[in-house]
C-alpha cells in the first residue's frame, strides 16, 4: 500500500495529550483489543472496530483487555495541550497515514452517495466525518468521555472518529495484526459506522432479535463497507494481495470467538469467520448495496 503523493484529509483534529488521572495509559492499557473497529456500547449510540467485542460494557472490556495485556492501565504523566501526533516519530507517521486513508474514504463515499449506490433509501450528499487523534483520554460531543483503553471508535453524536495513534502499535505487538492495510481497515471500519449513521442502518432492528444480535449485524455491515472502500481504493493506493491478507488477519484477530467469547449469544461483533466473510463480500464485489446485513432474515446465516 502506497500513500506517497496522496491527498491528506483536512477533517482532522489533534486533541493532544490529556493530563494524568485514572483514565490515562502508558502504552499497555486495555486499548489493545477493545474495539479494534470501534465502540458501540455506551460510547456510540449506534456502535465496532474497530473496532471490536466492541459493544461490551466498559467493565467487561477492561477485564478482557487486562487479561490479554498482562497488566492494568498506568497513570499518564504528560501535560495537557501538547500534540498527540508530535509525541513521537511513530505517532507522526500514524497521523499522516490516517489522514491519507480518511481522504480516500471521503472520495469513495462521496461518489457512492452521489450515485445512490447504497443499501436502503438514498441519503443525499455524503457528509464527511472528522478524525480526532488523542492520547490518554478525550471528551466527545455526544458520547461522553473515553480513554485510550476504549480503542478506536465512532461517535454518532458528533460524527467524529476517535483514535489514539499508538493503537497501530498495539495491533502489531498484541493483536498480531501488523501491516499498513490492517491499520487502514481500522479507519475504514469506523468510517463504515459513519456511513451507517447517515443512511440509518445503525438504527435498524430485526423483530425478535436481541441487542447483541443487532450489534453483530451493525458491525458486520461496517466490515463490509470497509471492504467496499478497499476495492475502490485498490488502484489509487496500490493495494496488493499481501495488503488484503493483512486486513483479513486483522478481521480474524478481533472476532468475538478469537477474543475468547465461547457463548455465541454474547457475541457483539461477530465471529472471526463472519468478519472475514463480510469484509471480503465488500472487497470482492465492491458494491455497498450487497452489504445489507439486515436483509438476511436468518441471523444464523449471516
Amino acid at each position: 500500500m502506497r500513500i506517497d503523493g496522496q491527498r491528506r484529509s483536512e477533517k482532522f483534529e489533534d486533541r493532544g495529550q490529556a493530563g494524568g488521572g485514572g483514565g490515562g495509559v502508558g502504552g499497555q492499557g486495555l486499548m489493545q483489543v477493545v474495539r479494534m473497529l470501534g465502540v458501540k456500547g455506551t460510547l456510540v449510540a449506534g456502535v465496532v472496530l474497530g473496532a471490536v467485542y466492541l459493544l461490551a460494557p466498559a467493565g467487561i472490556k477492561a477485564s478482557l483487555m487486562q487479561a490479554l495485556m498482562g497488566g492494568g492501565a498506568q497513570t499518564a504523566s504528560q501535560s495537557g495541550g501538547s500534540s498527540a501526533c508530535a509525541a513521537s516519530k511513530t505517532n507522526e507517521q500514524a497521523c499522516d497515514f490516517s489522514r491519507v486513508v480518511l481522504a480516500s474514504t471521503e472520495d469513495v463515499w462521496t461518489q457512492r452517495f452521489a450515485q445512490g449506490a447504497l443499501p436502503g433509501a438514498k441519503a443525499g450528499e455524503y457528509v464527511k466525518p472528522t478524525l480526532v487523534v488523542f492520547t490518554n483520554q478525550v471528551s466527545t460531543g455526544g458520547c461522553g468521555s473515553a480513554t485510550s483503553d476504549t480503542g478506536p471508535f465512532y461517535c454518532s453524536g458528533d460524527s467524529k472518529l476517535y483514535i489514539d495513534p499508538t493503537f497501530y502499535q498495539v495491533m502489531e505487538s498484541k493483536l498480531k495484526a501488523p501491516g499498513d492495510f490492517a491499520q487502514a481497515y481500522v479507519i475504514a471500519h469506523e468510517v463504515g459506522h459513519h456511513v451507517q449513521n447517515l443512511i440509518g442502518s445503525s438504527r435498524r432492528q430485526i423483530s425478535g432479535e436481541s441487542k447483541n444480535q443487532t450489534s453483530v449485524r451493525v458491525e458486520l455491515q461496517a466490515d463490509c463497507f470497509a471492504g467496499v472502500w478497499g476495492q475502490a481504493a485498490k488502484s489509487t493506493l496500490s493495494i496488493t494481495d499481501e495488503d488484503l491478507g493483512e486486513a483479513l488477519t486483522a478481521a480474524h484477530a478481533i472476532g468475538d470467538d478469537t477474543l475468547g467469547h465461547a457463548d455465541k449469544t454474547k457475541f457483539t461483533h461477530g465471529s472471526s469467520a463472519q468478519r472475514i466473510r463480510w469484509f471480503r463480500r465488500g472487497y470482492d464485489g465492491g458494491d455497498a448495496r450487497n452489504c445489507d446485513t439486515f436483509a438476511e432474515q436468518s441471523y444464523e446465516r449471516l
